[in-house]
């Protein structure tokens, strides 16, 4: 294939699903120039998760798409020279500090939002955006307490303060200091150029649509509005003026938007072969997952261990361009444990080898052991392939 049809026209699934891979940074050369800002300006956003195996979420992402980057890089990258900001995105997510002007649509409907889980005790917000005028940048701990009691959702006076100012744009995360949020002031952290909320929800919808579906590729109405969680009626409102062209693709059953700039060049380059955060935004949604890959990816950490099928933190392997098995992995001291291994077939074991491989390197371990491999008969090929690639 030498070049993809002009805009507005059908899509094969192959082609659909290799546009979307260069979207994602997996297709191609990786810009190691541009690095981990580069990785989150490209994707648009970045997800945060509490659990950490291998490593945290927001870590895996670049290291997925760049190889080993080392991982106290990862966080300067994001934090330093206010580049980045956290905020209500797909979900908890590292966003683009050019992005801040964007979001003014979800700050205004917090402001407008009548009804809360936490309540907000009198004087409270008030006395967190003074302390962290006269003190900041400062974690819920040193605001005065994160919680009241042990349990997780018994949030202290303070802690609900500062996440309500957090909302509603007048304080923000400006990193994360062993997993706490540290906040700050809006208008220390944010450059006055982009501290405004003058854009308004049109524009705002607008904006987010298009890079939706410029980190998409190519996307449904459902997968657009899913990646910064809009609304469907939200995307309906500006999909026609986003930039965004419609395509047929084939198998999907449903209209596509693309983004012009992907139809313009067949996706040629190397493929990455590597494990997959579960939370990475290749894999965000299911239905597309499916729709893509033919893969069925769930995060299991919350389901109850006898019902798990591939394990808590089960990574799923990208390989030529395919997700073709997956490994749920732990640590004990500098070998990486894969508890469980899930192939799709024979072919996929030397990927599968090569990508446990490279993630040990890449978190200091030296070996790697097999506990568990679905298919029994691909036990012995799979350490045949481990004890070649570790050397």
């Amino acid at each position: 294939m030498t070049s993809l049809p002009r805009p507005t026209t059908d899509l094969s699934a192959d082609e659909a699903r290799r546009i979307v891979l260069r979207a994602q940074g997996f297709l191609g050369a990786p810009d190691r120039r541009a690095g981990v800002r580069g990785v989150l300006r490209h994707l648009g956003a970045v997800q945060l998760d509490t659990i950490s195996v291998l490593a945290r979420s927001h870590e895996l992402v670049p290291y997925a798409r760049l190889g080993a980057v080392g991982r106290t890089t990862v966080d300067r990258a994001y934090w330093t020279d206010t580049h980045a900001f956290e905020y209500w995105s797909h979900a908890a997510c590292i966003l683009p500090i050019e992005e801040w002007p964007h979001f003014a649509f979800r700050r205004r409907a917090y402001r407008n939002r009548p009804h809360w889980n936490h309540e907000l005790p009198d004087g409270a917000y008030e006395q967190v955006v003074k302390q962290l005028r006269a003190e900041g940048p400062l974690t819920a701990t040193e605001l005065g307490g994160a919680k009241r009691t042990s349990e997780w959702w018994d949030w202290s006076g303070s802690k609900v303060a500062v996440e309500r100012a957090l909302m509603y744009g007048e304080v923000v995360c400006v990193e994360r200091r062993g997993w706490k949020r540290v906040y700050d002031l809006a208008e220390r952290a944010v450059p006055e150029r982009l501290l405004h909320d003058e854009l308004d929800d049109t524009e705002c919808l607008r904006r987010l649509v298009r890079l939706a579906g410029q980190s998409l590729g190519v996307g449904t109405r459902a997968d657009i509005a899913d990646y910064h969680r809009l609304k469907g009626e939200q995307v309906d409102t500006v999909i026609a003026d986003s930039g965004l062209v419609p395509v047929t693709v084939e198998g999907w059953g449903r209209p596509a938007w693309a983004d012009p700039a992907a139809l313009g060049a067949a996706p040629r380059g190397r493929h990455r072969t590597t494990l997959l955060s579960p939370f990475d935004s290749l894999i965000w949604e299911r239905a597309r997952t499916e729709r893509i890959f033919g893969f069925t990816h769930r995060l299991e950490a919350y389901v109850p261990k006898p019902k798990r099928v591939h394990g808590y933190f089960a990574m799923p392997v990208l390989a030529g361009g395919r997700l073709v098995g997956r490994v749920d992995p732990a640590r004990e001291g500098r070998t990486l444990v894969a508890k469980q291994v899930t192939l799709d077939g024979a072919g996929s074991v030397p990927a599968v080898a090569r990508a446990l491989v490279e993630a040990a390197g890449w978190v200091d371990c030296t070996d790697v052991r097999v506990e568990r491999v679905d298919a029994p008969e691909l036990r012995e090929p799979l350490a045949r392939e481990l004890t070649r690639a570790l050397g």
